[in-house]
């Protein structure tokens, strides 16, 4: 139509007037990093069999592979505290890294261990994903229950820091959304990400199902 359109121009012509353009993104401009919680309660069998980490790798696993063959940016941290002076965080995944066996065995070499200091893990994984240059940065925490650690004897002190830091996240831009195994850190959850951007998973084992179901809906905003 373009080219019957430019004839006609050039040979004095009324063109027909029906020629459109469409504009679509071919891929989303969005990163997205994956924080991974591996406290201790992580260890908690299952009645299924393995454990509550085993299950989060399986479910990382997964979405990974779908995003690494869509051409998605994203980047996978784990974490766990000893205390405010000992936050441990493990880079799994850079955003500049391919996600190849090095990652792969990263990932399957998580154990679980320590404590859940989550406002820390939080400012670290914003500064991490902070860096990306997409329009869009989306966090997107899985944890098993509210945030704890050995210095601190109130856990509201741990939620409300927590909270602190997903408000810091907003205000950078950065949308950052909850995931929960089982209902013991739910209301923990809603009060730090907030009522819509908090997820439970009620049967832990779902998770791999619920998380990519997840990413995806979200991805789409």
């Amino acid at each position: 139509a373009v080219l019957d359109a430019g004839i006609a121009m050039r040979s004095g012509e009324m063109p027909d007037p029906r020629v459109f353009r469409s504009a679509k993104a071919l891929h989303r401009d969005l990163s997205a990093l994956l924080l991974i919680d591996t406290s201790e309660s992580t260890r908690a069998p299952l009645a299924s069999g393995g454990t509550v980490l085993d299950v989060e790798r399986l479910a990382v696993a997964l979405l990974a592979e779908a995003m690494d063959q869509l051409g998605d940016a994203f980047g996978l941290l784990a974490f766990a505290s000893d205390g405010r002076d000992d936050v441990r965080m493990t880079n799994v995944k850079g955003f500049e890294e391919a996600y190849d066996r090095d990652c792969r065995a990263r990932l399957a070499g998580l154990s679980s261990g320590l404590s859940t200091r989550l406002g820390t893990a939080l400012r670290h994984a914003g500064a991490v994903i902070g860096n990306t240059s997409t329009s869009r940065r989306l966090l997107i925490v899985l944890t098993d229950g509210e945030p704890s650690d050995i210095d601190v004897s109130d856990p509201l002190d741990l939620i409300d820091d927590a909270r602190r830091a997903a408000i810091g996240l907003h205000a950078q831009g950065i949308d950052a959304y909850g995931v929960v195994l089982g209902r013991a850190g739910a209301d923990a959850a809603t009060r730090i990400f907030g009522r819509g951007n908090a997820m439970l998973v009620h049967r832990v084992e779902d998770l791999p199902a619920r998380l990519s179901e997840l990413y995806f809906r979200l991805a789409r905003r």
